[in-house]
């Protein structure tokens, strides 16, 4: 069979701004500047903001999964869309090409974060995605940025006889305790035991969302939106300040 000529990569696709990935707005263009984050190797730029998004970016609920990276920066919390798209803004920022890849995941890894009838009432399937990073001539699968430290960490102590797989309360993992999430050059992983449902790639969140949303009615969406989040908000606020008195 004759060989089929290899698409060339359009660099341009995997560094571009959206509306969602809006790099050049002053609160992310500021952070960059007063981190320095534009001054270092590709390698150190993706481990740096890497470890940005996965720690000081804490683990939340926005209003949406389509916000915009600054308006999620400003937030100071996100969840694995949300926390994709303000990781993917900062890269692009400083020249680091990146690309979405879209999921869903079963929704008992959310158990915990989400209870009684409002876990019930949750779609089974919900989207879900992580951030591809070409460093060092190698794509990189990125997920390991949802869950902060603290929390993580938490958990960990709350479940200390948990050694191998875990699922709920934001996680789904075989590997509990020790976990992939730190910056090491490799792939970081903490949801993808709870992937049903593989969309592919994308250039962009915005491609992302134009063609998948949750599976929530008008009326599920606006409970979720200014009721439920909350909720989940406050009881993952819990869980980590549980962690400190247990220290």
């Amino acid at each position: 069979m004759e060989q089929q000529p290899v698409k060339s990569v359009t660099w341009e696709n995997y560094l571009k701004r959206t509306d969602i990935l809006d790099f050049d707005a002053t609160i992310i263009q500021s952070l960059i500047k007063e981190r320095g984050w534009g001054n270092s190797e590709a390698s150190e730029k993706v481990k740096h903001i890497y470890n940005f998004v996965k720690d000081e970016i804490a683990f939340g609920y926005n209003v949406s999964d389509s916000l915009s990276a600054s308006a999620v920066l400003e937030d100071g919390y996100g969840q694995c869309n949300t926390k994709a798209n303000l990781f993917m803004a900062l890269l692009r920022a400083v020249g680091v090409p990146n690309r979405l890849h879209g999921f869903t995941i079963h929704k008992a890894l959310q158990k915990g974060a989400i209870n009684g009838i409002w876990y019930k009432l949750a779609p089974e399937n919900i989207l879900h995605s992580w951030v591809e990073v070409y460093v060092n001539g190698v794509w990189l699968n990125l997920e390991g940025i949802i869950l902060d430290e603290p929390y993580l960490s938490t958990l960990q102590r709350m479940f200390p006889d948990c050694k191998t797989t875990f699922c709920g309360y934001g996680a789904y993992t075989d590997t509990f305790q020790k976990p992939e999430v730190e910056w090491a050059m490799r792939d970081t992983y903490i949801q993808e035991k709870g992937i049903n449902q593989d969309f592919g790639l994308f250039d962009t969140p915005d491609e992302f969302y134009s063609q998948h949303q949750q599976k929530l009615s008008l009326v599920k969406g606006w409970v979720y939106k200014y009721y439920v989040r909350h909720l989940m908000n406050k009881n993952v606020q819990r869980i980590r300040r549980r962690g400190r008195s247990i220290l």
